[in-house]
């Protein structure tokens, strides 16, 4: 059942499979940049048929609203939002205790796992368990520079002199908001091809052919110093999942399993064979038996 919730102005969209009276908690999905709830299409109503499973649009993506990006150091502008893991962060917390008002188990992929692990600080009490699927290791922060090439430090602050600009950032949102290029990037992060088909194209085409959805690309490329997973990981006292594709292209799994082996936290780590950046898609018939054990253990 989709539905939209009012939130600071903007529209968010979300939907819920499963019985909303009878379970003690819920599951909440939180997709990835570029991605929207339809994202969990082959795992929301399988987790609903444990408890109500939710799914929700990030402001800037899917059917939530795509407010003109605020960067920090510009002028604010009139209903414009600050693109960043604190702000995403509040929307799910707020979510959480306005419309959920349960205990939850948070579910991220990608961005969303870093977005996942900001908010469960600040619903400690209601957040049970986290799961992260690929989460993002962001290698572009300005923290770690220092991991990055002489050259790449050298062009850093021309790059963020270009980006920032909005006509060239539009520009290439445009090019990129094609059923051709997002195809290609898909057989890059599925490298098993499983489930590239028109369904998931015109899922993440969508949304990016409305008028202002070059407004979260340009507030999202501009982030260059916000919350990393591991200091993240290093105050989180509740129990941390991952799963992660083998064949990552972008967050590579060695991390992951330095992860693993770093934090007390984390008490599960699956590994899930040929698959890439988005397995719960790309493999749902390997990564959901995990998801439903991962639960019915947290419960």
């Amino acid at each position: 059942m989709k539905r939209l919730w009012d939130w600071r102005e903007q529209k968010i969209g979300w939907q819920v499979e499963g019985n909303l009276n009878n379970a003690p908690f819920a599951t909440i999905l939180i997709h990835g940049f570029g991605a929207c709830k339809e994202h969990w299409r082959f795992n929301q109503r399988v987790l609903g048929d444990l408890a109500p499973c939710y799914s929700i649009d990030l402001v800037g993506f899917g059917e939530s609203s795509q407010p003109i990006s605020n960067l920090p150091y510009e002028i604010k502008k009139p209903g414009g939002f600050e693109y960043s893991f604190d702000n995403w962060s509040q929307q799910i917390v707020d979510f959480c205790t306005e419309v959920v008002q349960k205990p939850v188990i948070l579910i991220g992929n990608s961005i969303g796992g870093v977005i996942a692990l900001n908010a469960s600080k600040k619903i400690s009490e209601q957040c049970i368990t986290l799961i992260l699927i690929d989460c993002a290791q962001r290698t572009m922060d300005d923290k770690k520079l220092l991991e990055q090439s002489i050259l790449m430090r050298f062009l850093r602050p021309i790059i963020k002199t270009c980006v920032r600009q909005r006509l060239l950032s539009t520009t290439i949102f445009k090019n990129a908001a094609k059923p051709a290029f997002i195809e290609s990037i898909l057989k890059i992060a599925y490298p098993t091809g499983s489930n590239v088909d028109k369904e998931l194209i015109n899922i993440l085409l969508k949304p990016a052919k409305r008028d202002t959805a070059s407004e979260a690309f340009r507030g999202f490329i501009n982030i260059f110093n916000d919350h990393l997973a591991p200091d993240l990981l290093k105050n989180i006292d509740i129990p941390v999942h991952l799963i992660w594709g083998e064949k990552d292209p972008w967050e590579p799994v060695q991390v992951a399993s330095e992860w693993n082996n770093k934090f007390d936290c984390i008490k599960s780590f699956n590994l899930i064979s040929r698959a890439g950046h988005c397995p719960h898609d790309e493999s749902p018939e390997k990564v959901n038996p995990i998801l439903l054990k991962i639960i019915q253990e947290a419960i």
